[in-house]
Formats: structure tokens, sequence, C-alpha cells
């Protein structure tokens, strides 16, 4: 049959479509992994064992199971206790909480290795344990993951795929529906692959900014 790339303005518009909520669902799930791994991070180390330890069974959930199961479970599952979610918000709230366990893995141990002495200073010059956390030990622990949370991104990136199968018309799924109508998946899935390569080299850019950013902020 042959190739045949003819084919493809006529779908650019869904193609530029799908590309938009991709990047908008890797947005709101990566700013959603940030901020909940630091949170998850604060409460496996600091909250008492009644907290910790149901946390504890969260974190399992959701580093013992596939990712594509957690998404089932949110949006199908939640449905039956009565809360029905649309598509997208369950596709960010999967993948966002799915990253934020890893990132919170990465902040732990930043936060650990911060000197002791700096939570001490703190406390001394009149802060509480909340805010010397949150001016003090934080802030110097997450400039140090950067780099990995960064690669923890790109990845929620490539997973963002992932919430076609609950009817997002993300970039993949966009894909798919021009392959349904012209039956030439090779050039359709070669031009989606050029999309997230493209989304994935504007993500490096920004990530390398934050990361000189940070360094000269030092």
């Amino acid at each position: 049959m042959g190739l045949d790339f003819s084919v493809v303005p006529d779908y650019l518009d869904v193609i530029f479509l799908g590309a938009l909520w991709t990047i908008a669902i890797t947005v709101g799930a990566a700013l959603l992994s940030f901020f909940g791994g630091i949170f998850f991070a604060v409460i496996a180390l600091y909250a008492p064992i009644l907290i910790r330890l149901p946390f504890r069974g969260f974190e399992w959930l959701f580093m013992g199971t596939p990712l594509l199961l957690q998404l089932f479970l949110i949006y199908f599952g939640l449905v039956q206790i009565g809360i029905d979610l649309p598509a997208f918000v369950a596709g960010v709230i999967g993948l966002g909480l799915h990253f934020a366990v890893y990132n919170s893995e990465l902040i732990q141990t930043a936060i650990v290795a911060v000197d002791r002495g700096q939570m001490e200073a703190a406390r001394t010059l009149g802060l509480s344990r909340g805010q010397a956390l949150r001016k003090v030990v934080v802030p110097q622990a997450v400039r140090d993951v950067i780099p990995p949370i960064g690669n923890n991104m790109i990845a929620l990136l490539k997973d963002s795929a992932l919430v076609s199968v609950i009817g997002v018309t993300e970039l993949t799924l966009s894909a798919q529906l021009a392959i349904g109508r012209t039956y030439r998946p090779f050039e359709f899935y070669v031009i989606a692959a050029l999309f997230y390569y493209v989304i994935n080299l504007g993500m490096e850019a920004v990530l390398r900014r934050i990361e000189r950013r940070i360094q000269a902020a030092r």
C-alpha cells in the first residue's frame, strides 16, 4: 500500500488539539505531583504515627500497582461511591498522585540530608517547627532534587498517553481517531511521535532554565 503523508494535513487540527490537551494534562499533573510530593514527604517524616501508617498504605497503593489500574480506579471506581469525576480531572489526579509518591521519596531523602543545625538555628530564631520546615529545610531540600524530579516530569509526559483509555482526547487518542478515518496508522503515529518529541524538548528547556536559576541563586 505504501506510505502516504498527504492525508496528514487534513487532520492536523485534530492532532494539534490533542497536543494541547496533552500539555494541559502534563502541566496540571506535574504541579500536583510537585506540591503533593512535598506534602507527602513532610507527612512521612513528621506526622504522628496514626497518620503516617495510613499514608504508607496509600504510598504502597500508588507505588505497587500499575498506573493504568490507578486511572481505572479513580475514573470508574469512584463513581460507585458517588464521586463522578470528568475524565480530564481523573487523569490529572491519577498521574499527579502517582508521580507525587515518587517525588516524595526523593524529597524525603533530601530533607534528611539537610544539616540538622539548620532546623536548630531556625528554632533558635523563634520559628516554630512548621515555619522552620516551610521556610528553611524544605526549600533547601527541594533545590537539591530538582534534576531527578525533572526526570519524573519527563516520564509523566510520556505516561500521559495512558489517559486516552479513560476517554481523554489527548495526542495519542487524537492520532488513533485520525487513523480510524484514514487507515494510515504509520503516518499518524509518526506525527504523534514528532509532537511528543517537540513537547519533550520544550519541557527539558524549561527544566534546564529552572535548574540554572536555582544554581545562580545559591
